[in-house]
């Protein structure tokens, strides 16, 4: 199975190399048997938040946001979508949560991942479920999980 990335920046700033963004989607998608490709498009605050706004009804800027595609017919490579990261966010949560701003990439390109996949963590169970996944695939990548729960459920 190869993963194709298509890293687009559109962010006049620092962000993680292609190969990074590369070792951490084909982490995230392992499990996928076929070829497959998505969209990774760094942004700033605004188009973040304009996107926030159009897509999901919400104010302001997020980290992550996923488009998945659906395709009527089949298509090789399988096109998963699109994911929009916006650079000063993950930036200062990472901050906000002392972590290191590589490992919070990371997580976001995995979470990121997984919704494309059809994960999500409205619903308890769901969340637990995706979780979960996000936290043995970074755990892969020898990052630490990213929640700050330990094996006993306690918060460190």
């Amino acid at each position: 199975m190869t993963v194709t990335v298509d890293l687009q920046i559109a962010f006049d700033g620092e962000t993680p190399d292609a190969e990074q963004f590369q070792q951490w989607a084909e982490s995230a998608l392992s499990d996928v048997v076929e070829d497959c490709e998505l969209s990774v498009r760094l942004v700033d605050e605004q188009e973040s938040a304009d996107l926030n706004s159009t897509y999901r009804g919400k104010a302001g800027p997020t980290n992550v946001l996923s488009f998945p595609f659906d395709s009527p017919v089949p298509i090789e490579p399988r096109l998963l979508g699109d994911l929009i990261i916006c650079v000063p966010v993950v930036e200062t949560e990472a901050k906000q949560q002392q972590k290191a701003v590589h490992h919070h990439w990371a997580h976001m390109v995995v979470h990121g991942c997984l919704h494309l996949l059809g994960y999500d963590h409205i619903e308890t169970k769901e969340a637990e479920q995706m979780e979960a996944l996000e936290v043995t695939i970074l755990q892969s990548l020898k990052i630490d999980d990213p929640y700050g729960i330990s094996e006993q459920g306690d918060s460190k």
